[in-house]
C-alpha cells in the first residue's frame, strides 16, 4: 500500500521514488536544508551555491574533504563522499541558474563598499557577476553576512583558507570596509 501511495504521489509530481530520482539528485537533496532548493539559500550565513562554476565548487568541496579549507561543518560532510560524488555534485549545482538574493543596504554603506572593492573587481568583476575565470564564484546577490564572515576568515592567519590572493586582498582592506564590501556585492542584482 505504501509503495502504491508513493507511486501515485510521484506520478502527480508530489514525491520522488527511488526509481525516479537519480543518485546525484538524491545526494544533492541533502544540501537543500542549508543551501536551499536548487542551491538558492534563504539564510544569511549560508551561501547560495546553484549556478556557481563547476571547477570552483569541486575545488572547494575537495579542500573541505582534505582539510585544506576551514569550515565548522562542511569538512565532516565531505569526508564521507567519494571524489566522484563530489565531482557529480559540482556538475549538478553548476548547471542550475545563479539566482542573486539582492539585499538592501544604506546608500552610504554601498558607496563605501563600492569604493573599497577595487581589489575584488579584478577577479569577481565590478558588480560580482562576471568572474574572470572558472575558479572564481559569482558574488552579486550572495548573502552579505556570509561574505563578511568569509572575508574575516581570510583575514585571520590561523584559519585555513587556501586562496592566497583572496587572503592578501582581504587583509589589504581597512577593517571598517570589510562589511561594507560584503553589503555592496550583496546589493547587486547583476
Amino acid at each position: 500500500m505504501k509503495s502504491t501511495l508513493m507511486m501515485v504521489l510521484a506520478a502527480a509530481g508530489l514525491a520522488a521514488t527511488p526509481a525516479l530520482a537519480g543518485p546525484t539528485e538524491d545526494l544533492a537533496s541533502t544540501c537543500n536544508a542549508c543551501h536551499g532548493l536548487n542551491g538558492v539559500s534563504v539564510g544569511p550565513t549560508m551561501p547560495s551555491i546553484g549556478g556557481l562554476p563547476e571547477i570552483y565548487l569541486k575545488n572547494v568541496m575537495l579542500q573541505w574533504k582534505n582539510g585544506e579549507r576551514y569550515s565548522a561543518t562542511m569538512g565532516r560532510h565531505f569526508k564521507g563522499y567519494s571524489d566522484e560524488e563530489i565531482s557529480s555534485l559540482a556538475t549538478y549545482f553548476s548547471k542550475l541558474p545563479w539566482v542573486p538574493v539582492v539585499q538592501k543596504a544604506d546608500a552610504k554603506v554601498i558607496a563605501q563598499g563600492k569604493e573599497a572593492s577595487e581589489r575584488c573587481e579584478t577577479c569577481h568583476g565590478a558588480t560580482g557577476s562576471e568572474p574572470d575565470d572558472d575558479e572564481t564564484p559569482k558574488i552579486n546577490g550572495q548573502w552579505a553576512e556570509y561574505m563578511h564572515l568569509e572575508m574575516l576568515k581570510y583575514r585571520t592567519d590561523a584559519v585555513k583558507m587556501p586562496h592566497r590572493k583572496m587572503r592578501g586582498n582581504t587583509k589589504k582592506l581597512d577593517e571598517a570596509d570589510v562589511e561594507a564590501v560584503a553589503k555592496f556585492y550583496a546589493a547587486q542584482p547583476k
